[in-house]
């Protein structure tokens, strides 16, 4: 999962080549529509040949893939898929550049928050109406949805889920008689809770520190995936409902409660800190740690001495005046101008499909997306799956979806380390970051 924020890392780069092959207004190509060329297919009599397009992986991740193409060639004799597992970080840049010059191949994996940027440019073809036909969208969550779609329409399916919670070292906690917290998905700590269990377990004389709210500082889209939430727990919103402005909503009083409370963490209450060595919550070094399903595997490969339900346990992320996260992770779409629209859905429908969603989860141990997969996978129904899973389906949202995330997400990156990092006023650094969204926003217009 270190790689979803690696690949995070080129949202700021997005728009620079989508430029080049923008179709302002999304109006996309000739392909590009919900009736396909010809019906969509090719003649019967030929072979078609599907070309893939995705990020390298981890070999339970490339083995997956590679045997749901196996089930779907077998399943569909005429069609053919030629995978290409594109070295991680040079995957973006490939399929931008593929893109403008109209050579990328007929499906390509897509990072969800990027998805936007994408449509907007008429670079994606238009799956609403075989969404709406074959992908049984009720077995989706519905915040779920709302990350598959830009302008009302459906671009994106998503094979499976990221989600955070509060890690908690069981033992300090004890160590200080500090009630445990909830690992009812529906009984979440507040912020509040929080701060008070923080200050107690706070020794910064023994460099330690009493939580971790946000992953520290750090670049790439990691930020705005981490501390977009913290804006909406305390009632906030980014962007207006049409995405036009974020004047009145990411300076609003809601949003400016919640980078007052983000910033007491580290300036006066001092109980988050400002750097942290590597591996901070395994090795003890801070009690609470806001962290992804992904460090499950890591903690257990890496720190064997530190065990799960007798070192550290995890609840639900905390909450303010509502609980939220954000969702979204790799997805797969077809571009504008594949000449095979229909067997590209094909595939994309097999893969995030009931059938070929649980081979996937069964094989990778990634969080399901489907409510069907879920049902179907004993362990996600268990702690501390059941964690992960409870708030994907019932509290997670997407981030904003607009063409301008580029800037959204580098404007709240540079917001939260104005106000936590630079003890910034928080009326200032929030009109500086409205600015810069709306400024792009207005770009995208000329």
């Amino acid at each position: 999962m270190k790689k979803l924020f690696s690949s995070m890392l080129t949202v700021t780069m997005l728009s620079i080549v989508l430029a080049a092959c923008s179709n302002p207004g999304g109006d996309q190509s000739k392909n590009a529509t919900n009736e396909p060329q010809n019906g969509g297919s090719s003649p019967k009599t030929e072979t078609v040949t599907l070309k893939f397009w995705r990020p390298s992986g981890n070999d339970a991740e490339n083995g997956a893939i590679s045997k749901l193409i196996e089930n779907f060639e077998a399943k569909n004799p005429g069609i053919k898929v030629d995978l290409e597992n594109v070295p991680f970080d040079n995957y973006e840049t490939k399929v931008r550049t593929a893109l403008a010059g109209k050579t990328a191949g007929d499906i390509i994996a897509i990072d969800a928050p990027t998805m936007s940027s994408y449509a907007n440019a008429g670079a994606l073809y238009d799956l609403t109406s075989f969404m709406e036909a074959d992908a049984d969208l009720k077995d989706i969550p519905e915040g779920i949805l709302q990350s598959m779609k830009y302008d009302g329409k459906y671009y994106i399916a998503p094979i499976s889920e990221a989600n955070i919670a509060l890690f908690y070292n069981k033992k300090m906690f004890e160590a200080k008689g500090i009630p445990l917290p909830s690992k009812n998905v529906d009984e979440a700590w507040t912020w509040d809770q929080v701060l008070d269990a923080a200050k107690k377990l706070n020794d910064p004389a023994k460099g330690v520190y009493g939580i971790d709210p946000a992953q520290g500082f750090g670049g790439g889209e990691g930020p705005a995936y981490f501390k977009t939430p913290i804006l909406w727990q305390f009632g906030a919103e980014v962007l207006s409902p049409d995405g036009s402005t974020a004047k009145g909503y990411l300076d609003s009083k809601e949003a400016k409660e919640a980078l007052t409370f983000y910033q007491s963490l580290y300036q006066t209450y001092k109980v988050s800190p400002l750097e942290l060595p590597p591996d901070p919550f395994p090795t003890g070094k801070v009690a609470m740690f806001v962290d992804g399903i992904w460090d499950l595997a890591n903690f257990t490969t890496n720190f064997p001495n530190f065990k799960l339900g007798e070192d550290w346990d995890i609840a639900p992320l905390p909450k303010a005046k509502r609980q939220a996260m954000a969702n979204g992770s790799w997805t797969f779409g077809v571009t504008a101008d594949s000449k095979y629209p229909k067997e590209a859905w094909q595939l994309i429908n097999y893969m995030t499909g009931t059938e070929g969603a649980k081979i996937y989860a069964d094989m990778t141990g990634a969080l399901p997306v489907r409510y069907s997969v879920v049902d179907q996978t004993p362990k996600m129904k268990e702690y501390p799956y059941s964690v992960f899973v409870g708030q994907l389906q019932k509290y997670s949202m997407p981030r904003p979806v607009t063409p301008a995330y580029p800037a959204v997400s580098a404007a709240i990156r540079e917001l939260f380390e104005d106000v936590g990092q630079g003890n910034r006023d928080v009326n200032a650094a929030a009109a500086d970051a409205v600015k810069k969204i709306d400024d792009a926003i207005e770009a995208l217009k000329r």
